[in-house]
């Protein structure tokens, strides 16, 4: 079969523009996916309660504990080096003899009291109680840090933990490893001793 000239001109330029075309860029993914939002408190406080970027992680944490586990953190399949979270959190007291200056008041032994001193009793009690509940969360204290999601390319992530650490700062993570694992990326230990002086 014989070829005429036009076409094979047009053949000439189709394979020379085969081999002029770049190399299609790919963008690396992540084999990432929603998971929930947990905690690790490395502080002698209380955390009440906190949230990323607005979703509630629901749980009470104690000092030197994890927690959380409520709410939902999806991380972007595509890592960028301005992806940032807003993180919420209330610091408080942890234990009421944290606070011996302001001593919770006793429950009444209300044994072989009549209906009235028994009522009578129990009314001073939570008056007394209402006011000691009040001075003891004066101490508790809002805060709110925007922070880098550190690089996860080429990682599995699972929801996102966050690390709070002493003089009001933190960390976080979008790793599947375990606290305290090698594989685990923030290596801080649990028990952080707050510095005299925290940096500015």
């Amino acid at each position: 079969m014989r070829m005429d000239f036009r076409n094979c001109v047009f053949l000439f330029v189709l394979l020379l523009g085969g081999c002029d075309r770049p190399e299609q860029v790919k963008t690396p993914v992540s084999g990432g996916g929603a998971g929930p939002i947990e905690a690790i408190n490395h502080t002698s406080w209380a955390i009440n309660h906190f949230s990323v970027d607005g979703q509630n992680a629901l749980d009470i944490i104690g000092p030197y504990q994890g927690g959380g586990g409520g709410g939902s953190y999806g991380a972007p399949a595509v890592w960028t080096p301005d992806l940032k979270v807003k993180v919420e959190w209330e610091t408080g007291v942890a234990f009421a003899d944290d606070v011996p200056e302001i001593p919770e008041p006793k429950r009444p032994n209300t044994d072989g009291m009549n209906e009235q001193n028994y009522h009578q009793a129990w009314s001073e009690y939570s008056k007394k109680y209402d006011e000691w509940y009040s001075k003891i969360k004066a101490f508790s204290k809002n805060h709110s840090r925007i922070v880098s999601v550190p690089d996860y390319t080429g990682q599995k992530t699972c929801g996102i933990t966050v690390h709070f650490l002493p003089c009001d700062q933190i960390k976080v993570t979008t790793s599947c490893a375990d606290y305290g694992s090698s594989d685990y990326p923030i290596k801080d230990p649990v028990h952080m001793e707050k510095p005299s002086i925290c940096p500015r």
